[in-house]
């Protein structure tokens, strides 16, 4: 999650502490300019390169980066664990770590409630998704997971962090309504493929993707455990010049908006390459909208560029036709069977 805060005034105060602190140290002057400098000398050294030095440069090199390796056979990455583990208590404080994924709510709530009910002609007044069964990986505390059973929707959120999925137990119990319709599951999503394949109407991965160790592997899995023509909803990070400078230096090493290490450039993924990655696995992309952060407003907005954050939608493709055992239909027939077939249109999602 790429931001520059939740909560703008005490965030700012920390960076001015910081800066004062700073000040008094020699060597100081060069400030944004040095910190940049020296997280550029570390990612040499880990990676073997340099920021790209221009956006053209990156745009041609997104096809061509390998995203990292994992020999795991598992799209959990154990170091990201340990990250969230040290967190797992403080799902809930809308004015801490996870600040800006609550105001979130505001946003992706609606796209996702708004893009299936544009998808269905069924309405249940109260409770627009009731009948939708939807897995929401890498649920954390159930922080998306709980509007989305609000609305009807009956839901199984998985994280491998046993922390969280108590946390995320813990909170539904507030509510007798959410009880009955979440389930949670400490389990990765490669665990449950055997045995949830093609169950879900939805899958959501909020905040997700640019934590996994296996990005093709996650994909696959989310295929096989959707429905034909089922939906599949992502909110991530670009893989930009400015994502860097925003969401980690500034974020994290500057502000400490995040706690440091939350992010690795590296695991950013550009909507291209998702795009490609969700085409050559059976699903149609349908829209990629922009999203923007306000530290000082502390809320979310939708905007054309995805150069930070973006959400996109695909609809995984549908069941291939059974051939046919009998006659042919007369003709009559198969012109009153074609002209009553339509698919969705782009604009309508």
């Amino acid at each position: 999650m790429a931001v520059w805060g939740g909560g703008a005034a005490r965030a700012l105060t920390r960076a001015l502490r910081r800066r004062r602190a700073a000040a008094a140290l020699p060597g100081a002057a060069g400030g944004l300019r040095d910190i940049l400098q020296d997280s550029n000398r570390k990612r040499q050294l880990k990676f073997g390169s340099s920021l790209p030095v221009s956006l053209t440069e990156m745009k041609s090199n997104i096809f061509t980066v390998k995203r990292p390796f994992s020999t795991s056979h598992s799209s959990v990455d154990s170091k990201e664990m340990k990250k969230f583990q040290l967190l797992a208590h403080k799902w809930w404080d809308e004015e801490g770590e996870y600040a800006a994924l609550h105001s979130m709510n505001d946003i992706r709530v609606p796209f996702i409630r708004d893009t299936l009910l544009s998808m269905s002609g069924n309405y249940h007044l109260g409770n627009p998704l009731s009948g939708m069964k939807i897995l929401d990986v890498g649920c954390g505390g159930g922080l998306l997971s709980e509007p989305l059973g609000r609305l009807g929707a009956s839901v199984t959120g998985i994280d491998p962090v046993e922390d969280n999925i108590r946390t995320a137990d813990q909170h539904k119990s507030f509510d007798p309504v959410l009880a009955e319709r979440i389930q949670y599951k400490s389990s990765s999503l490669e665990e449950i493929v055997e045995e949830s394949m093609e169950t879900f109407d939805v899958i959501v991965a909020s905040e997700v993707v640019e934590h996994v160790a296996d990005l093709e592997m996650f994909i696959k899995c989310c295929s096989q455990v959707l429905k034909p023509e089922g939906s599949l909803f992502i909110t991530t990070i670009n893989k930009t010049q400015l994502s860097y400078v925003l969401g980690i230096v500034v974020a994290e090493k500057i502000m400490g908006i995040v706690p440091e290490g939350t992010h690795e450039w590296e695991k950013f993924v550009p909507p291209e390459e998702l795009e490609r990655l969700l085409e050559s696995t059976g699903f149609s992309v349908r829209s990629v909208q922009g999203m923007l952060y306000n530290p000082l407003s502390g809320s979310w907005g939708w905007v054309q560029s995805t150069s930070l954050n973006y959400a996109l939608h695909a609809v995984r493709a549908g069941a291939a036709p059974q051939p046919h055992t009998t006659d042919t239909l007369p003709q009559t027939d198969v012109q009153q069977s074609t002209g009553t077939a339509g698919t969705v249109p782009d604009s309508a999602v």
